[in-house]
């Protein structure tokens, strides 16, 4: 099964309990699919198209160890994990709401190879070099310190690992623009200063030994290998 398949056969489990913000992840239902529409330009075919690459950095039988920060809701990620049952999992985010969601779904599913903790990814709690890969899916429109959190996510992967993800890049889709700009900045759920596409790719490329980051409208997904 297809990552984009695999997450939304799981989503359809929770049936009402989906919160809307579910629902806008994987443009789905009514109100999910207007707000993909109306705000991202998307539909589902391009939903699926940039969800499926920025996880393409997760092997199908990874049995490494994964940081996700930050974890959200898990909505797109518990389903992936629960193919992943040699994998050491830790889910962080600076949201107990949030993170709380995301151990509801994990136990739902039957996860037990997942630890949750809330902390800042600003200054990660962990040593260098500790995961095989990091993962972040849109986070960074929403960190403060996009500095810090730069430096900590390559702080903590290892030598040959990967960090890959994606999130809302500016001057790609001017709709998208004109809403972070006068809806999501303004009642605090996006963080200026925004990336460009370009300099994202200047960004990684300076950082990793290899970087490859493109977008689908206005949202970059990125796979870099330090």
């Amino acid at each position: 099964m297809a990552v984009y398949e695999q997450i939304k056969a799981a989503y359809r489990t929770t049936g009402n309990s989906a919160s809307f913000y579910d629902k806008m992840m994987l443009c789905s239902g009514f109100p999910g699919k207007a707000i993909c529409r109306v705000v991202w330009n998307m539909g589902e075919k391009e939903n699926k198209q940039y969800l499926e690459r920025a996880l393409s950095g997760i092997p199908r039988d990874f049995s490494g160890r994964l940081l996700e920060v930050p974890v959200g809701t898990g909505v797109l990620t518990m389903p992936l994990y629960q193919g992943l049952p040699d994998a050491d999992i830790t889910c962080l985010d600076y949201s107990e709401d949030m993170m709380g969601n995301a151990q509801k779904r994990a136990a739902s599913l039957g996860i037990q190879n997942v630890h949750f903790q809330q902390g800042d990814v600003g200054a990660l709690p962990y040593p260098d070099e500790s995961f095989d890969i990091v993962l972040s899916l849109n986070g960074f429109h929403a960190f403060p310190d996009k500095e810090a959190a730069y430096r900590e996510t390559y702080r903590v992967l290892k030598k040959g690992g990967t960090f890959c993800g994606c999130f809302y890049v500016q001057q790609c889709c001017k709709r998208t623009d004109w809403f972070i700009r006068h809806l999501y900045q303004p009642k605090g759920f996006f963080t200026p200063p925004y990336e460009t596409i370009s300099s994202l790719q200047k960004r990684l490329k300076a950082m990793y030994k290899t970087a490859e980051a493109s977008n689908v409208e206005g949202i970059a997904i990125f796979k870099c290998i330090k």
